[in-house]
């Protein structure tokens, strides 16, 4: 087998070959490696190999519907016992963290067959939407390289989109899924609240905003590997209710006819491109066609308030973390991105009763989310606000950064976030990405579907939130969407 035709394969369909002995699994993880070889010099997608671990386990006896089949995980959370791991941190990067264990997401991956070959690029601690860590550098976009790959599942999207592997490691707390997805133009799907183990370091992250899943070029690789995660395990906080069938026997049938809202308007306000709108509109065209009803329409929630519930979820529970590793590590402050101390400092100084209150208000989302899915099968949106930013364009401007490292130096940098700043910092930190969190506070499964490539050919994904524990309908609708307009031959036109 050839590079090239090693590339055209997806997941299972590469595991088949292996299972019908048309090719080793040795044969598949050198064609891997030599894909590296070829395309991470330019995109920084792989940033710790595991070439000895993979070798060894291609002469295992391997089962499973991914057996052999060449792997990544992402290098945040997703653990692999004796193996460096950096969250994309300096000061774990530096240590180095070593884990003992293996992360359960990891654990179940093993038991398809799968064969991991190295840790993914991963923007600090994932806080951000784009992959340009200060330990490991920018991960570029295999579509145009002066353009990121997104975050924080950045080097997943982009060695997936490459042809490194058919199938990545992924996680979503929000939108780190969708978002990647979104702008490598591959399939994404944030599963439900409790859908995908966490443990055994945390029975759930984020209070189940964040899931774990992978990112994939076809719907059944994503289908089959949630058929193979999904269920409770011993550190969950809750059993969620099992699919009825396996996932990838529903993407065989076809969905009923569906009523879906959509909208194009940004939740916080901010500018939403026209490639963005373009893409729902397209989408919307191809709905139309296969018989489904689309109607603009939108659920009746403060865009705002939730940006802002979630913002102070999210630098909280950061702060929290960035205390744990500093206590575990002793690293100091010169240790992390000036951004990382910022959120932190944000966060620190969010009262208990603040705290609480925001939580509470979660329930009030779920509440309208449920009440809108009466009316509606699913909510469509954009993934993203546009296509990819460039590198380095997405930044903490340079005249902001001197006050920031003095108000953090001096204690006050909770002063940012007082008064009318605190939406003006909403907004320029979701401006770009200002859709996905939804999902993440509701804990509702949703996805990026990838229908939609602007004249640079740069792509940006159509996103679809369903109701609680509806993941099969959105693998339904997604393997009808890939059947009508298939994007697989587009992976072609990547140059790198």
């Amino acid at each position: 087998m050839k590079i090239q035709e090693y590339m055209q394969y997806d997941g299972l369909g590469l595991a088949h070959l292996v299972k019908n002995k048309q090719v080793q699994a040795s044969e598949l993880l050198e064609l891997a490696i030599q894909r590296v070889e070829i395309a991470n010099p330019e995109l920084n997608a792989i940033i710790i190999p595991m070439y000895e671990y993979a070798q060894k386990r291609t002469k295992l006896d391997l089962n499973g519907p991914f057996a052999g089949v060449p792997f990544l995980v992402k290098d945040l959370f997703q653990e692999y016992k004796g193996i460096p791991t950096s969250y994309g941190c300096q000061a774990l990067k530096k240590l180095p963290y070593i884990p003992e264990f293996n992360a359960e997401i990891v654990n179940r991956w093993e038991n398809t067959g799968i064969i991991t070959l190295g840790r993914t690029n991963t923007p600090e601690f994932g806080i951000k939407g784009i992959t340009e860590p200060d330990a490991w550098g920018s991960c570029a976009n295999p579509w145009h390289l002066k353009h990121n790959s997104g975050g924080s599942s950045g080097g997943s999207a982009s060695a997936v989109a490459a042809g490194i592997v058919p199938v990545a490691g992924a996680g979503d707390g929000g939108g780190s899924i969708r978002i990647p997805a979104s702008y490598c133009g591959l399939f994404g799907l944030k599963p439900s609240r409790g859908r995908t183990p966490w443990g055994p370091g945390m029975s759930e992250a984020m209070h189940g905003a964040a899931m774990q899943h992978v990112l994939t070029r076809t719907v059944r690789d994503s289908a089959a590997m949630l058929d193979a995660t999904q269920g409770f395990e011993s550190s969950s906080l809750f059993k969620i209710e099992a699919p009825l069938q396996p996932y990838s026997e529903v993407i065989q049938q076809p969905p009923k006819q569906l009523k879906i809202a959509f909208s194009t308007v940004s939740p916080i306000g901010t500018p939403v491109s026209k490639d963005a709108v373009n893409a729902i509109q397209h989408t919307a065209k191809i709905l139309e066609s296969l018989g489904h009803i689309v109607i603009e329409d939108q659920p009746a929630i403060d865009g705002m308030a939730l940006a802002k519930d979630f913002i102070t979820t999210w630098f909280s529970q950061f702060s929290y973390m960035l205390a744990q590793i500093k206590q575990q590590t002793h690293a100091k402050d010169q240790d992390f991105e000036l951004d990382s101390l910022a959120l932190a400092a944000f966060g620190a100084q969010t009262s208990a009763n603040e705290y609480i209150h925001n939580l509470n208000n979660w329930g009030d989302y779920v509440r309208q989310m449920n009440y809108f899915f009466d009316q509606y099968d699913l909510y469509l949106i954009p993934a993203t606000a546009s296509v990819a930013p460039r590198n380095g364009e997405v930044t903490t401007p340079s005249w902001q950064k001197p006050i920031l490292k003095m108000l953090i130096k001096l204690g006050k940098a909770h002063y940012l976030v007082r008064g009318k700043l605190v939406e003006q910092i909403i907004r320029e930190n979701l401006k770009w990405v200002p859709f996905t969190q939804l999902a993440n506070i509701t804990g509702l499964p949703a996805m990026s579907v990838p229908l939609y490539w602007n004249k640079e050919n740069l792509p940006l994904g159509s996103q679809f939130i369903a109701p609680f524990a509806r993941e099969d309908l959105l693998f339904q609708l997604a393997a009808q969407l890939e059947q009508a307009q298939p994007w697989i031959s587009k992976y072609q036109e990547i140059k790198v």
